[in-house]
Parts: structure tokens; C-alpha cells; sequence
């Protein structure tokens, strides 16, 4: 069974966010990926499992070789985390726009 991992956890590792660049370009085998970083091919092997299990990406087998496709959809997750933030944000500086802009008025 997969253990469902989060896609926070995967974002968060600067590799793996390496590995999603990488891979929205184009899709890519393990070793061709391995070959980017200073670790070992096990290592980048992992953070690919980590990413597979969220989601992120796909894993597919084209004769011997297992290429790994980008699937930037669950990325949402993120967008609509960050989205009601920004909102937050936004409407925290319009006040704050609105309150100088009457103490600016106030002094003229």
C-alpha cells in the first residue's frame, strides 16, 4: 500500500522542488535526474518515490527504463492554500491604504 504523503512535505525540500523543475520541462529517467545532484542515485531515488506518492509525479515504464512525467495539477493544493492568504493580505493593506489615505485628507 502507498503511503499518502503531503504535498507541503514535498514542496518543502529544496531537491525535490529541483526535481518537479526539472521535470515540467520534460520527462526524465531516474539516472538522467541522478546525474543533476551531488547525492546518491538511492537518494534521488526516494525524493522520486516521495513525489510519486503525492502525486506530483507519474512513474512510467517504457521497456527498461522507468521515466518520471510531471503532474503539476496537485500543485492547486498549494495555490489555493497561499490564495486565502493573499486575500487576507490584500484586504489587511487596503484598510491600511483607506486609514492613510483619511489621515492624509485630516491634515491637508
Amino acid at each position: 500500500m502507498t503511503q499518502k504523503r503531503d504535498i507541503f512535505q514535498a514542496i518543502a525540500d529544496p531537491t525535490r522542488r529541483q526535481i518537479i523543475g526539472m521535470l515540467a520541462r520534460k520527462s526524465l529517467n531516474v539516472n538522467a535526474i541522478a546525474k543533476e545532484f551531488d547525492i546518491t542515485r538511492q537518494a534521488v531515488s526516494l525524493h522520486v518515490q516521495f513525489l510519486n506518492d503525492c502525486g506530483l509525479i507519474v512513474i512510467k515504464q517504457q521497456g527498461r527504463e522507468r521515466y518520471c512525467e510531471a503532474k503539476l495539477a496537485k500543485l492547486n493544493e498549494v495555490t489555493d492554500w497561499v490564495d486565502q492568504y493573499r486575500k487576507y493580505w490584500d484586504n489587511k493593506l487596503d484598510s491600511l491604504e483607506s486609514y492613510l489615505a483619511k489621515i492624509q485628507k485630516k491634515k491637508k
